[in-house]
């Protein structure tokens, strides 16, 4: 953290690791967690972030979206089990990402890795292909629910072109990250399919974690199915009443 001429609202460091002290700053001896509130907040952009990409963004606030019209967009929200062939676009898949990049972590730990399958895209479900047929001819303890369903050749991906595992040390952080992602791809006009099964397969198959190339203690946490729907819903469909308790 550097300061250059400064303008500090002291109260807004979750650490207190900048302080004021007789009118002056101070830094703590540690405690920083890199959280970026005062990068934020300065109003004179008196503090630069070293090893981040400072670029002074101008803040867009979500209350500049129109309630309803988010709200029903995300009533509206489908799994999608049904992809065009057609590829998605590089820059998407850019937003997408970054979508991931800036969704919150626990104490700013951004400790969540993003692996698009690619050419290992095939090599990835064949793996779980095998896996699972093995599983369901033996009687396995998913035997009972896959008996009723067809495991075809795209039983996982369902032909989707894009696949992107997300892998965190941290449920909440790598599930908050691919809700933002999510949101970006359907602002797109993308559809997304999370295959829990592929998370399944991730937690049982050797082979399927060597493939991935995951850092050591990251576990898959969603298996992202990305492409352009081939289908289309005319409506909201219903939910179970709202179940909250006032305390």
């Amino acid at each position: 953290m550097v300061l250059k001429d400064y303008s500090i609202n002291n109260d807004d460091c979750p650490n207190s690791y900048l302080f004021l002290e007789n009118d002056e700053v101070r830094i703590s001896e540690k405690g920083c967690m890199e959280c970026g509130h005062c990068y934020a907040i300065c109003p004179q952009g008196a503090i630069t972030m070293t090893n981040y990409d400072s670029i002074d963004e101008k803040v867009v606030l979500m209350s500049e979206i129109d309630p309803e019209t988010l709200l029903n967009a995300m009533k509206s929200r489908r799994t999608i089990r049904q992809f065009k062939p057609d590829p998605v676009e590089d820059e998407k898949i850019e937003k997408i990402l970054e979508a991931g990049r800036y969704s919150p972590t626990g104490a700013n730990r951004q400790m969540v890795s993003y692996t698009i399958l690619g050419s290992k895209q095939r090599e990835a479900e064949e793996i779980c292909l095998s896996l699972f047929r093995k599983g369901k001819k033996l009687g396995s303890t998913f035997a009972s629910y896959l008996k009723r369903i067809e495991i075809d050749d795209d039983f996982f991906f369902k032909g989707a072109p894009l696949v992107i595992v997300v892998a965190s040390k941290s449920t909440v952080d790598g599930s908050l990250a691919s809700s933002y992602m999510e949101i970006m791809a359907e602002s797109m006009g993308l559809g997304v399919l999370y295959s829990g099964f592929f998370v399944m397969c991730s937690k049982m198959s050797r082979k399927l974690k060597k493939l991935l190339e995951l850092k050591k203690g990251y576990d898959v946490v969603t298996c992202m199915v990305i492409g352009y729907p081939d289908v289309k819903y005319q409506r909201i469909a219903p939910r179970k009443d709202l179940k909250v308790k006032k305390l």
